[in-house]
């Protein structure tokens, strides 16, 4: 597989134990916290992958760039979190560092 790929991988499954983290109470449910574990230990795995190919630097600003407008969504959709327009001016500027950071791979 290539970085983009285990990127991908990356925050899919960050993105899902940081949304589970809310049904896990505290870690006091067994299932959810599981699933957040086993969620954050698979992402970390497919970073690392992604650090083969992919500059540390860059590879962590998409994860966590990625991440955020990821879980912002879910958390505006799934737990009826309110956005400002501070929210969504913040969310915008990560958004496009992200892309550019992107298009910057593509360049290189």
């Amino acid at each position: 597989m290539t970085g983009n790929i285990w990127l991908a991988l990356a925050i899919l499954f960050e993105v899902v134990a940081t949304s589970l983290l809310k049904a896990s109470d505290g870690f006091s449910k067994l299932l959810p916290s599981s699933l957040v574990v086993l969620g954050y230990g698979l992402a970390f795995y497919c970073l690392s992958q992604s650090l083969r190919t992919i500059d540390v630097g860059i590879a962590y600003a998409i994860w966590c760039g990625a991440g955020i407008v990821l879980i912002t969504a879910i958390a505006w959709i799934a737990f009826d979190q309110r956005l400002d327009v501070w929210s969504l001016t913040a969310i915008g500027l990560i958004l496009t560092g992200t892309i550019m950071l992107n298009l910057r791979g593509l360049a290189t």
